[in-house]
Order: structure tokens, then C-alpha cells, then sequence
């Protein structure tokens, strides 16, 4: 199947936009803004278009433009036959970000109540319908400053349905929604239970096991900023890391809400051990003292990840630093199979539940490796025996990348994540 790509709208687009215009009209029904005013939205305000490869038509359009500090959808259309949430969230993304330079405030639109399934594109893509009009209206979690300073330190804005792309780890994802996500994304529902909203948390496990993917899918379901803080920069600045790492967080600081991210967190916060005491310390001491800071602010989570959580200071342990320390194992069943279904193309026919037993015991990138193994054999195999028609990847291709593996993560490493999980986790 060809694949779907976005671009800017160009010039010989107008005529490709009547097209789409007309195709998307349903039963007769005109949409909100006229042929004439989407038209010369095109022309003088900012558009998202998507086509597909090798076709010489426009499959979908997203045209808006910035008023003061609200941004406005003038027009969202998709040709029937490949009208999906997924695309239309593609097209609103691209269209917030192109918006965002204007320091917009929220993005809206009006929908037609007559056009069939007109308002499910917004609201499965973090649209709220105000009022009996259907206003749908989305606030833009980083404005103005923030959004300059977002870019100098690296961060981003994650699209909305990360966390449903994060399949299976049910009763991983289950927890982290309990006690991150949900205190945070209701904190008047929390204050009257006498919830105190997580300002910190460490993630755990074997190497690989997707810690990194949990942190953005958090900030994802917030609608945060994600900022990473990665040590191994840190080490580049003439002032040395600990002043880095404190004017780092002086800077994040100024953000209004933000998740804050360091991966293998190890690097700077391992036991602190010699006299006297070594240029690393000195970082360990500085992370403890940023912490308690941190804690302080309103609008913050930082989430720390680590594969050897034995090897981190027991200061940082401590109760009072961070609010939970949660286990991240290997994928189950169900976050195989999802991983599978991600790389196998859709025309392949393989049968997914062997390849989930057989993979039992290995990380994301492993399965990834394999698939990506399996895909590679079986192109080769059709360009040198002609066999193009083919599907595509067999089980067998499959089953043959797999034996080639050797598991990111052994048995005596499952075992010492288990004994952690006992002795160190804090859920």
C-alpha cells in the first residue's frame, strides 16, 4: 500500500483543492467556510495537505489561520475512502505547529452538525465540544516564551495519542495512569481527596524494556512538554556538569508545566563512594540539592530511568526525593503481538501468535531487530529469484531472524529486576 505523506501546499494545489473540496462534501452538505473563503485561506494563511505517492490528487487538507491568540481550522477534509482518525490528527498536528509560531493559545473550529462523523476528527484528537454550536476548541500546551524556550532546551511537544500507542504492558501502563497521570491531569478532584499530585518518579528495569517510551507516553497524556536532560551533554559545558545540570534546571524552571526526562540517570547519581570525593560526586550532591526544588514547583514531574537501579545512591532512595519507584519489565503477550504488528506489512501472511510465544523473554528492540532481519532476507530473496509477486516476510522469515537473536536481556539479569522490584520498588 502506498504510503500517505503531508507537505506544504504549493501554488498548482488550487485545483486539486476544489477536488478535494467537492469530494468531501457529504450528501450535498457545504461545509463551514465556502469553496471561495477555504480558497484564499489557501493563499494567504498556512495549510497541511496529504497525497499519496505516485497519485496526482490531494487525499486530505488542513487549512487555518491565527487570530490574535487563537487559531482557527478554516477547513478539514478527507477523501472518503481514506478518512481515519489517524490521518486527521497527522493533518491537525502539522497545522498546530505551523500555527504555533503566531503564539496562538488554543486552536478551534466550528463543525457542521449534519456532516456525518464531521466532529469525531477533532474530538479523538484532544478537542473538547463547548457549548450546543459544536465549538470544539484545543488548548496548545506550550505558548509564547514558553515555546522559544522550549526549542533552546531541546523539548518538544508529543502528539496526543502516544500513550495509546504503547501497546500492551497493561498492568504497566495501568499503574503509571494511577499514580502519575491521574493526579496530575485532575489535580481539583485530587486536592479533594487530599491526593498530593507525584513530583518525581524512577523507572526501572532491564535495558531496552521501553522506560524511555513510558516517560513520553506520561507527557503525552498530559499534554506537557517533554524536556530530556541527557548527562552525557552535560559533560560538554566549560563550567562543568554540575553547574550545567543546575543551570539546566534554573532554565526549565521557567517553563509553566513541563515533564522532565533523564535517561540512565546512573551516570550522575551512583553511589558516592572515595576521599576525597571525586568530580562526580559533585554532581550526585547537585541532583540531590535540584530535586528538592523541583518538588517545590507546581506543573513539574521529573522521571528518572535506570537499568541498575542498585548502583544509584541510596540518598536518592529515600522517601521524600522521589514519590514512586516503579518496575518496567519486558513486554508480555500483548505488547509482543503489538510490536509485531507494527513491523509486519499488512499484506504479509504470518502468523503473529507464533511469533509471539516464540519471543517470549526478549525487549522491544530485539523483536524490532529480528523483524527488521526477516524483512531485509525476504527482499533479497525476491530480487534474486524473482519472486516480487510474493506477499511479503514469511513465518518462516520470521522464525529464522528470531533463532539468529541473542536476548538483550538475560536470566540472571530477569532475576535481579525481580529481587528489585521486592527490595527497592516503591509503587
Amino acid at each position: 500500500m502506498a504510503s500517505v505523506t503531508l507537505r506544504d501546499f504549493r501554488t498548482d494545489d488550487l485545483g486539486r483543492m476544489v477536488n478535494l473540496w467537492e469530494e468531501t462534501r457529504t450528501a450535498g452538505v457545504e461545509p463551514v467556510y465556502g469553496l471561495a473563503e477555504v480558497l484564499a485561506s489557501c493563499q494567504t494563511d498556512e495549510v497541511v495537505v496529504a497525497a499519496v505517492e505516485g497519485e496526482d490528487r490531494l487525499i486530505g487538507a488542513a487549512v487555518g489561520r491565527a487570530a490574535h491568540e487563537q487559531g482557527w481550522v478554516v477547513f478539514l477534509g478527507i477523501v472518503p475512502e481514506h478518512r481515519t482518525e489517524e490521518l486527521g490528527g497527522r493533518l491537525l498536528t502539522a497545522l498546530e505547529r505551523r500555527l504555533a509560531g503566531a503564539g496562538i493559545g488554543t486552536m478551534s473550529a466550528l463543525v457542521d452538525s449534519q456532516v456525518p462523523d464531521g466532529l469525531d476528527l477533532f474530538l479523538g484528537n484532544g478537542f473538547g465540544l463547548q457549548h450546543e454550536l459544536r465549538y470544539v476548541e484545543r488548548r496548545i500546551p506550550v505558548q509564547g516564551r514558553d515555546l522559544t524556550l522550549l526549542r533552546e532546551l531541546g523539548g518538544r511537544i508529543l502528539p496526543p495519542d502516544h500513550w495509546d500507542a504503547v501497546g500492551g504492558m497493561e498492568q504497566e501502563k495501568a499503574l503509571i495512569e494511577r499514580r502519575l497521570v491521574m493526579p496530575l491531569a485532575q489535580p481539583a478532584l485530587a486536592e479533594r481527596y487530599g491526593v498530593v499530585p507525584p513530583r518525581s518518579a524512577i523507572l526501572f528495569g532491564p535495558p531496552g524494556t521501553g522506560k524511555t517510551t513510558f516517560a513520553k507516553a506520561v507527557a503525552s497524556r498530559l499534554g506537557w512538554p517533554f524536556v530530556e536532560v541527557f548527562p552525557s551533554r552535560l559533560g560538554g559545558d566549560p563550567a562543568g556538569i554540575a553547574a550545567a545540570l543546575r543551570e539546566t534546571f534554573a532554565r526549565i524552571a521557567e517553563l509553566e508545566r513541563a515533564v522532565v526526562f533523564i535517561d540512565e540517570v546512573e551516570e550522575i547519581a551512583s553511589h558516592r563512594r572515595g576521599d576525597p570525593p571525586s568530580p562526580l560526586q559533585g554532581v550526585t550532591n547537585e541532583l540531590l540539592k535540584i530535586i528538592p526544588d523541583l518538588r517545590e514547583q507546581s506543573g513539574r514531574l521529573l522521571i528518572c530511568a535506570t537499568n541498575f537501579i542498585r548502583s544509584l545512591d541510596s540518598a536518592l532512595l529515600r522517601h521524600g526525593r522521589f514519590d514512586y519507584v516503579l518496575p518496567i519489565g519486558l513486554p508480555d503477550a500483548a505488547a509482543r503481538r503489538a510490536i509485531w504488528e507494527r513491523y509486519i506489512p499488512r499484506e504479509a501472511e504470518v502468523e503473529v501468535a507464533e511469533l509471539v510465544a516464540v519471543s517470549d523473554g526478549l525487549t522491544p528492540a530485539d523483536i524490532e531487530h529480528a523483524a527488521r532481519r526477516a524483512a531485509q532476507s525476504a527482499l533479497e530473496r525476491a530480487v534474486e529469484h524473482g519472486e516480487e509477486a510474493q506477499p511479503g516476510p514469511t513465518t518462516g522469515d520470521y522464525l529464522a531472524a528470531l533463532q539468529t537473536i541473542r536476548p538483550t536481556v538475560s536470566r540472571e539479569v530477569v532475576a535481579e529486576f525481580l529481587e528489585d522490584i521486592e527490595v527497592l520498588g516503591r509503587t
